[in-house]
């Protein structure tokens, strides 16, 4: 079942219409760039929000403490095998070739994939480190 059959009907303009189409066929990089700029320049955030406790906790109450559910595998050096970390990434993420490298040469830290399970993430740990990378599980 997909998300979309129990969402609500929108209607849209033919020009948002376009709109939607086009970024349809962006690749992941290239929608991660759109989405900066479009933070930028209106001065949003694309963040969920967070929310926020309603009322102080009862006194000598701990809250419990939330177990982690979501884990993000950070590349933190491609090591001396660039193309093999290149590679693993784009098999990991489904990037293109230009879009990988990009990845890899770019900023690090970098989040591979936000907001996975730990074994996946650990798998991916596993598999871009066996080729010389160096990976930090956030």
């Amino acid at each position: 079942m997909c998300p979309e059959d129990n969402a609500p009907e929108i209607n849209l303009s033919d020009n948002a219409k376009g709109i939607l189409e086009s970024i349809e066929n962006l690749t992941v990089m290239e929608l991660a760039d759109l989405v900066k700029a479009l933070e930028d320049k209106f001065g949003v955030s694309a963040a969920a929000p967070i929310a926020m406790a309603v009322g102080p906790a009862a006194p000598g109450a701990e809250a419990p403490a939330e177990e982690k559910t979501s884990f993000t595998p950070m590349l933190v050096d491609f090591g001396d095998q660039k193309i093999k970390v290149i590679k693993e990434i784009r098999a990991v993420t489904s990037l293109g070739l230009k879009e990988a490298k990009d990845f890899v040469e770019g900023t690090l830290p970098a989040a591979i994939l936000e907001n996975i399970p730990e074994d996946e993430a650990k798998q991916i740990k596993e598999k871009i480190e066996a080729v010389g990378a160096k990976i930090e599980i956030k």
